[in-house]
């Protein structure tokens, strides 16, 4: 109970974050992403605070044995840059550059403006279920 209050809390903050940016606005993603037309550098705060507050928090986490409402850290493994992380990496930037929604700010979308972001959400989830089905295992 106490893990799901968390991250119903979380999501929430998360969510309000979105908002408050103008992450879940696609022309101002758009304009961020149009570096040789009309440019809007206003999203470079947005990561800007994203990466100051991620660097204070991975200080914070080294010094912890466990976290707060968990009996062990479950951080990811890296790996080396191959074909597939090239490839996933393309079609999710050419999808945030088409639609300007990427899947946080579009599953938020849809209580803000449900029919384009229902559109980006399903598509979303149309080439997650064709990974599932297409993937290979790790070797």
């Amino acid at each position: 109970m106490k893990q799901g209050l968390t991250a119903l809390i979380a999501g929430t903050i998360f969510g309000l974050g979105l908002a408050v940016s103008g992450m879940m606005d696609p022309a101002r993603v758009r304009g961020f992403l149009d570096v040789f037309g009309q440019w809007d550098p206003t999203l470079v705060f947005v990561m800007g605070g994203a990466s100051v507050t991620m660097m204070i928090v991975w200080r914070f986490q080294r010094g912890l044995s466990s976290p707060l409402i968990a009996p062990s850290f479950h951080l990811p493994g890296t790996k080396d840059i191959d074909g597939r992380l090239i490839t996933g990496a393309t079609l999710f930037g050419i999808g945030w550059g088409i639609a300007g929604l990427c899947p946080g700010p579009g599953i938020a979308s849809l209580l803000v403006n449900p029919i384009p972001a229902a559109t980006f959400v399903g598509a979303m989830l149309i080439g997650m279920a064709i990974f599932r089905i297409t993937e290979k295992p790790d070797a």
